[in-house]
């Protein structure tokens, strides 16, 4: 199975417990593949590395979180003209990313993104993927 997750979700990751940091450990232990771009990536980076984020997350201990992602996800070019979908122009690349990638599902907390209907892929919240992934 092929999973985008959206920067949101892997900022969660880093800073709480919760789905978000078992939807990565999950990964880490090979339950799906992790579909990841160079805008994903520098999105996380941008945010992890800034300084709302410092007094939870060490810039160093940052990018070693997004280096690790970038070693280990599917790595595809962004797309250079995302089709508009989403309320939300900056969350189109995610979407994009996601039919790519013939990804499953999109994982995010982002509104404008899980109100789409009818998606491919399908967008779901972390609780929502977790319980699809479980046994």
């Amino acid at each position: 199975m092929r999973v985008v997750l959206d920067a949101n979700v892997l900022v969660s990751a880093a800073i709480s417990t919760g789905p978000p940091r078992q939807i990565v450990a999950a990964w880490i232990d090979g339950r799906f593949e992790l579909v990841a771009s160079p805008t994903l990536l520098g999105e996380l980076r941008d945010v992890l590395t800034g300084p709302k984020l410092r007094p939870w997350v060490a810039p160093a201990l940052a990018h070693e979180f997004v280096d690790g992602l970038a070693e280990g996800a599917v790595m595809l070019d962004d797309s250079d003209q995302p089709r508009p979908v989403s309320p939300d122009a900056d969350d189109d690349y995610l979407l994009e990313l996601g039919r790519a990638a013939a990804a499953d599902y999109l994982v995010s907390g982002d509104r404008h993104l899980l109100g789409l209907a009818d998606r491919t892929p399908s967008v779901l919240t972390p609780r929502q993927f977790l319980d699809r992934l479980a046994p």
